[in-house]
């Protein structure tokens, strides 16, 4: 397909926070959700006006001028053909909000009313979550989340809430948190991150979880090189826990 000069869709995956907005805005089906972000699915699907501009939340997308595969109606209409097609798969059901994974929430704490009033014995009975907001991967939480501001957050990889049993009473009670795996997800995407929350939340202090397996240090030397950029200096704490979940250091993180 040849190349042309003219305008299409942008997408800034910085911003996308994958809340799915814009894809049943773009009528010629261009757009998906892959891996939490907004993808344009090909150039020649695209035609470049934009309806799906006004239903982004995080302002992720722009209409830019560049040179591109031309677009092509007729693959459009294969295209929504296709994706009208059933699927041999689970479907999932609608949800009112978009995406529930970047669907922001604060949870107010349990009054000693509603502690004193929990039942005696099962399941109900073992120790409440000290989980106080949604989301808490690091890729969906907004540096600007009213949850971040004068916080003190813990970065948690995510093994360390399944390996560790006082997760969270010993962990996250009192602190918000943003988790991910720094052997699956973007390193400097990360180190971005993490920058602009420094520099937007004014943390009170930050404490990192990690594993001992070498893989989860690198989680280390992100919120390091994080901090080195942003400027910022703050409380810092080391947490490592042991493939058998118990906790081996715990420290200031040297810098």
């Amino acid at each position: 397909m040849s190349k042309v000069m003219r305008k299409i869709i942008e997408i800034d995956e910085e911003l996308c926070n994958g809340c799915g907005e814009c894809v049943p805005s773009c009528a010629e089906g261009a757009l998906e959700i892959v891996n939490g972000k907004a993808k344009m699915i090909a150039e020649k699907y695209c035609d470049g006006l934009g309806a799906c501009l006004g239903d982004c939340p995080t302002g992720a997308l722009q209409i830019i001028e560049r040179e591109a595969d031309d677009f092509d109606e007729e693959a459009v209409e294969e295209l929504l053909a296709n994706q009208k097609k059933p699927k041999l798969e689970v479907v999932e059901p609608a949800l009112g909000c978009g995406c529930a994974g970047s669907h922001m929430e604060t949870f107010a704490p349990s009054t000693p009313c509603q502690t004193a009033n929990k039942p005696v014995g099962g399941i109900a009975a073992t120790p409440g979550s000290a989980l106080s907001h949604w989301p808490i991967q690091i890729r969906l939480v907004p540096p600007s989340a009213p949850f971040l501001k004068n916080a003190d957050l813990l970065v948690a990889a995510d093994c360390t809430a399944a390996s560790y049993a006082g997760f969270h009473q010993d962990l996250l009670a009192d602190k918000v948190m943003m988790m991910g795996c720094p052997k699956f997800d973007d390193a400097e995407s990360y180190v971005q991150k993490f920058v602009e929350v420094l520099q937007t939340a004014d943390l009170k202090s930050l404490t990192i979880a990690i594993m001992e397996v070498p893989c989860c240090g690198s989680m280390r030397g992100i919120v390091k090189e994080a901090l080195k950029r942003s400027g910022i200096t703050l409380k810092t704490e080391e947490v490592v826990i042991s493939t058998r979940g118990e906790v081996i250091k715990r420290g200031p993180l040297g810098l």
